[in-house]
């Protein structure tokens, strides 16, 4: 194991960020922001050796510089590293692989090097098999930064300052039944709220001028506050897009590689075969490499074009070696199960959060991927957004803890550790949730009785991780005030 060191001091490497590094691209922690000069498994360490457990990190999927990971991609590196346009064995063992992870007819490969490319890629796939241009995404999506996702995704273009939404693109609501347009809590019980969201996007086929080419979606939201969509929901949709003659596409860049635990990929446990599934984060721990599968069919539509496909870096044997090292060790380590198990402690224990903290407005999630929904009002459902963002930061500073929020108005607390993460992880992460808590709620408290009126102003959203904007305040009654008022940055 090395020690932690850096090359320069870290208010010198903040200088040449600020002078090299392009403005927009954003820093965790942006007012203090952590220089990491190590990891191992769910651990990152500063220059100065101050260990930080991890629960932001679905990139580092089994761990931080796992050894048979690091091992595999060394020795490549040290015998071959070249484009896919020769044959190589690690290229066509890798497509073996996820392929047989798949179910149904998925059995086509196309490597690429990240979750967008791999996404742009579906896109063409889609759009050459149906002969059509139109796509349906859901609302609060992200599917990568290229030009074509960026398209289709409103967690991006609904930012101020994003392009407008382009007229080929149609946004059916995200199927959130917290705080989304159908909420659990408008109807009575048993009510098949999966058939509601779903009807939403069979207005849009219905509307669509000249018909639909794909229907995009995450497998489960991340960017969009962890959502778990509602049972049955994506085989109703799947089946009125194939209907309608387009193709279906899943997007598992965040949570595919048994990171929900009861099952290898987010989208089999609705039941459905997509035709089209993008792969990519998890896939290297950190390494640039991902993959589009697909039918056959699909492929062979691809290939009429005449027009050659390649990539000069996705499929090399280098990232090819790494991908297969990540899915032997999910196998062999049992990471799938580990997710299972800790998952669901993880979960259960956070729900109990919700008996003690009025904060706490909900808390959902399958394997290692959890969102708290922090609320000033729970009646209401108000977004409690800079309470968010001062768990975010309290964690950080206060436990060495590390996690993120997100959602439209930023106020999930997000958890999607490497799957390592033990059920002493868990319990740590647990007890520094609740002194975060306490501490808000006490800080409420005090700032309710120094100030019993609360000022009707906008809050404006400041989260580093914010997708920006303004949060308009709703008229609220004494004793029922935004908790995003009266929580001050820590």
């Amino acid at each position: 194991m090395v020690d932690a060191c850096e090359t320069m001091p870290k208010a010198d490497t903040i200088k040449l960020r600020n002078k090299h590094i392009g403005k927009s691209c954003q820093l965790f922690y942006r007012s203090d922001p952590l220089k990491i000069v190590r990891g191992q498994g769910q651990y990152m360490y500063d220059e100065q050796g101050a260990r930080y457990l991890d629960c932001i990190n679905n990139v580092a999927h089994v761990g931080h510089c796992h050894p048979k990971v690091v091992e595999a991609g060394t020795r490549q590196l040290a015998t071959l590293s070249t484009n896919n346009r020769f044959l190589h064995d690690e290229l066509v063992q890798c497509a073996q692989t996820l392929a047989a992870k798949m179910p149904g007819n998925l059995s086509v490969c196309y490597f690429v090097n990240s979750g967008s490319e791999a996404n742009d890629l579906a896109l063409r796939l889609a759009r050459q098999h149906t002969g059509r241009h139109e796509v349906i995404t859901l609302d609060h999506a992200y599917h990568g930064h290229v030009s074509a996702v960026m398209d289709i995704s409103p967690y991006k273009f609904n930012q101020p300052g994003g392009d407008p939404k382009p007229d080929f693109v149609h946004v059916a609501p995200c199927p959130d039944v917290y705080r989304g347009k159908y909420r659990d809590c408008d109807y009575p019980d048993g009510t098949d709220l999966g058939q509601l969201y779903a009807d939403e996007v069979q207005r849009l086929l219905d509307r669509s001028p000249a018909g639909v080419a794909a229907f995009i979606a995450e497998s489960l939201q991340s960017c969009g506050g962890q959502i778990i969509p509602p049972a049955g929901y994506f085989q109703k949709v799947y089946d009125a897009v194939r209907k309608a003659g387009g193709v279906t596409i899943a997007d598992e860049v965040q949570v595919g590689f048994g990171r929900i635990g009861t099952h290898y990929w987010a989208f089999e446990p609705h039941g459905i075969v997509p035709d089209i599934v993008t792969v990519a984060k998890p896939m290297g721990n950190g390494h640039p490499v991902g993959a589009v599968v697909t039918t056959p069919e699909i492929a062979e539509s691809f290939a009429a074009t005449g027009v050659c496909y390649f990539n000069t870096y996705g499929g090399n044997p280098v990232s090819c070696a790494i991908a297969n090292a990540v899915m032997r060790v999910i196998d062999e380590e049992r990471l799938q199960e580990n997710a299972l198990r800790v998952g669901r402690y993880l979960l259960e224990q956070s729900r109990a959060l919700a008996y003690e903290y009025q904060l706490v407005g909900d808390v959902r999630g399958t394997g290692l991927f959890v969102g708290i929904e922090l609320v000033a009002d729970r009646q209401r459902r108000l977004p409690a957004t800079r309470a968010a963002k001062a768990v975010v930061e309290r964690m950080k500073t206060v436990h060495r803890i590390l996690v993120s929020s997100d959602g439209p108005d930023d106020n999930v607390v997000k958890l999607k550790p490497p799957m390592v993460f033990t059920a002493e992880n868990a319990d740590e992460f647990l007890y520094a949730i609740r002194e975060c808590l306490t501490y808000l709620e006490q800080q409420q408290k005090e700032s309710s009785a120094a100030a019993p009126e609360v000022a009707n102003a906008p809050v404006r959203v400041t989260h580093p991780l914010a997708t920006g904007g303004i949060l308009q305040p709703s008229p609220i009654s004494r004793g029922q005030r935004d908790t995003s008022t009266l929580i001050k940055s820590i």
